[in-house]
């Protein structure tokens, strides 16, 4: 899949949110503002019971928050670079400054794992996770994540 397809330049940002909580409910938000159909409420409960069953918190400073919501037909993502890394209970202890989050239809489980699973390998690549790192706005993010 084209991460175009998924991932609109309004749902790219630099942001200071500072918890775990406060970055979950700041992607809620604004996927709530890009998709006006969709609830925020919806969106972060969909979120935090995908986090209640393990942290997205892949290691490496990187989360991938997922989940899987009715009232979509296709999936969207948002990307979200912290100015200050946040405690995401990550797999490797470390805290976090680069998240993707997706959401998904619920009935799409295939695809849903194709996509995390491409994302994951996107941001494993040393050079493009430097350069989101040294990215000072949300038009360089998107530029570098969709290059």
């Amino acid at each position: 899949m084209e991460l175009r397809t998924i991932l609109q330049p309004a749902c790219t940002t630099c942001a200071t949110p500072g918890s775990k909580k406060k970055v979950l409910e700041l992607i809620s938000n604004l996927m709530a503002d890009q998709y006006p159909t969709l609830s925020s409420q919806a969106i972060f409960e969909s979120l935090i019971a995908r986090e209640k069953m393990g942290s997205t918190g892949i290691g490496n400073g990187i989360a991938i928050p997922h989940g899987r919501l009715d009232d979509i037909e296709s999936p969207i993502a948002i990307l979200i670079k912290c100015e200050e890394a946040i405690d995401f209970d990550a797999i490797d202890k470390k805290p976090v400054d680069i998240l993707f989050a997706l959401l998904v239809p619920s009935e799409q489980c295939q695809q849903h794992l194709s996509t995390l699973s491409s994302m994951a390998e996107k941001l494993s690549d040393k050079l493009i996770l430097k350069r989101l790192r040294k990215s000072h706005d949300a038009t360089e993010l998107y530029q570098v994540i969709t290059a």
